[in-house]
């Protein structure tokens, strides 16, 4: 089945109540950019929200954490995928993107910068035949910050493995979006109960400025 037409929803302003008190810190933080591609972000209505502020809220994250020089990497899926490469991905949600480029592309707005990393993504989780992983030791990082879409499918399952790994992982809750509210709040309670910390953009860049400040 492909992904359907996303009506608009109030993008969320709270986060559930955190079962842990992990703080983000630049010296080991990463910021994973999930997804943001053409392909995916068509599915919302232009202008409306929650897409307007994902869009806004995911590029203030990412100039915050390039001036705090924290590593911000992206995920994209390739376009026009062979059933052997997509997979089980096939029976859920059909052929995935196209051989058109642009459908691939990530949005123009929350674009890669010159030092960035893009990753090749092929399954739900940003961990799966990436090289995340090993970004993350090789650079002594530990905690991941996630933002992009969408929240129940691939941020989530991110969050999860993260956690799995032992790295603390960090939901911006209003810089990911989703189907609909219903499925965005669940993948926020499953976050905040289970594998990770949830948050909204404005708490996560006044911790991370605290943090490098020593406060």
């Amino acid at each position: 089945m492909p992904i359907p037409q996303i009506k608009p929803y109030p993008m969320p302003l709270e986060t559930p109540a955190n079962r842990v008190e992990w703080s983000p810190d630049p010296r080991r933080a990463v910021l994973l950019v999930h997804d943001m591609q053409n392909y995916f972000l068509r599915a919302f209505t232009p202008g409306r929200s929650p897409l307007v502020e994902l869009m806004a809220n995911v590029l203030a994250l990412r100039e915050r954490c390039a001036g705090l020089g924290i590593p911000i990497v992206y995920s994209a899926q390739p376009g026009a995928q062979s059933a052997e490469q997509r997979g089980l991905l096939l029976d859920f949600w059909g052929d995935g993107i196209g051989a058109d480029p642009q459908e691939a592309r990530i949005a123009d707005e929350v674009a890669p910068g010159e030092d960035d990393v893009l990753l090749t993504k092929w399954r739900y989780s940003a961990y799966q035949r990436t090289g995340l992983a090993e970004l993350m030791a090789e650079q002594g990082r530990d905690q991941l910050v996630i933002c992009g879409v969408y929240a129940h499918i691939g941020v989530l399952m991110t969050a999860a493995e993260a956690f799995m790994r032992d790295v603390q992982a960090f939901v911006v809750a209003d810089a990911i979006a989703d189907f609909s509210r219903e499925h965005h709040d669940m993948a926020l309670a499953y976050a905040a109960d289970r594998c990770a910390v949830t948050t909204t953009t404005t708490r996560l860049s006044r911790a991370l400025t605290q943090a490098v400040a020593g406060v």
